[in-house]
């Protein structure tokens, strides 16, 4: 809090309680649930995840069965969303599009606006399922080739790993993209969750809340760090030049992408995850670059500001994973987008069971109260 009494940036405020996810940032520790991250990510799937989320508990078999076939059923977009959105400049933003895309999404789902909570879970169900089919499919209107469809046999993440890239994947890159998914579901309260639960506060609709949700996550503070982390690791030749770079980064006082945050005073866990499995897949695919780039910029790093607890987040490494896994940096934010839309979700449909209008004030620092002058006068 500063001298004025404000809260800026609502660093440490609490603004509701949860059951869905709690973040240990001494110990470097993430739970959903209570279950830990590193353990969803090695035995779980992303549809188990979902339905922990929204549930507050783990599937039965036939549960996740039931969750996973309704996933499934809803993936298709209506034929006029995709008339629409083939019409968009191709140049533009695709985080930009995502959000016109799910507000049209509204448009064609009749519960949109239902408030029971059956309608409600149905109408969650369809968004996580379509904002995948959305986000690969405007990234490849985007690059001038027509939208994959969806694949039933194929799980969440392997079919949205498939649309984007037209290529069935295998058993590593499928299980990569999982845990990306997995790894991206939930994180508390940051500014995109933040923003969906300010605009569900008004008893707005879910596809509202997560339009806000993506409206924030496109920002380079938020979601966009994953891409300008990457484009830090391509401007770099070699491992070996990585120490000279950091060091002329911050001693022009720049921003490195891909190391801090507001609640880890230690190793991200998420990152220390998309690392393992950085390191599996660029073994398989031959190409050690980003990783051995990656790693000298972790080392140069924790030398020079371990001391002040920067350390690397999950967007040091998810970038050099999903570009191994041929997606270009475009599609990182919306991966995220799609990935969170659970966690926007779950976090809104828990504010709805005891909601109150989020609606803080502001400390004034203006004129006194004056009389307005006639323009003539001035």
């Amino acid at each position: 809090m500063s001298s004025s009494g404000v809260y800026k940036g609502l660093d440490n405020l609490p603004i509701k309680e949860t059951v869905l996810s709690t973040i240990d940032g001494e110990k470097g520790k993430l739970y959903y649930v209570g279950y830990s991250v590193e353990e969803l990510a090695e035995k779980s799937t992303y549809e188990e995840v979902c339905f922990l989320l929204l549930n507050h508990r783990l599937p039965s078999g036939s549960e996740l069965a039931d969750f996973t076939s309704r996933l499934v059923e809803e993936r298709r977009l209506h034929p006029d969303v995709w008339s629409l959105l083939s019409r968009l400049p191709p140049e533009a933003s695709l985080m930009n599009k995502l959000k016109l895309g799910v507000d049209l999404l509204a448009l064609y789902d009749k519960e949109a606006d239902s408030v029971d909570k059956n309608s409600r879970m149905r109408t969650a169900i369809r968004i996580i399922s379509k904002i995948a089919t959305l986000a690969t499919g405007l990234y490849r209107l985007s690059k001038g080739l027509e939208p994959v469809e969806p694949d039933s046999r194929l799980l969440h993440s392997s079919n949205f790993l498939y649309m984007a890239t037209g290529r069935k994947p295998d058993s590593l890159e499928s299980k990569i993209m999982d845990v990306a998914f997995i790894l991206h579901a939930e994180h508390e309260l940051p500014a995109s969750s933040t923003a969906a639960l300010v605009v569900a506060s008004t008893l707005s609709d879910l596809y509202s809340a997560v339009s806000a949700g993506i409206g924030a996550l496109k920002g380079p503070l938020h979601g966009g760090a994953n891409e300008r982390a990457l484009e830090m690791l391509m401007s770099i030749k070699s491992p070996e030049e990585a120490q000279q770079y950091i060091l002329r980064e911050l001693g022009s006082k720049r921003k490195i992408m891909g190391f801090g945050h507001r609640v880890y005073k230690t190793f991200d866990p998420r990152a220390v995850i998309f690392k393992s499995y950085l390191e599996k897949l660029s073994e398989v695919k031959g190409d050690r670059r980003l990783l051995g780039i990656a790693d000298k910029v972790e080392e140069v790093m924790i030398k020079e500001l371990g001391s002040k607890m920067i350390f690397p987040n999950i967007d040091l490494y998810s970038g050099p994973v999903f570009s191994l896994l041929g997606l270009d940096k475009e599609l990182f934010t919306p991966i995220f987008a799609a990935a969170r839309s659970v966690g926007w979700i779950a976090h809104v449909l828990e504010y709805w069971e005891d909601n109150r209008l989020i609606r803080p004030r502001a400390v004034y620092v203006g004129p006194e109260p004056r009389k307005y002058i006639p323009i003539d006068e001035r």
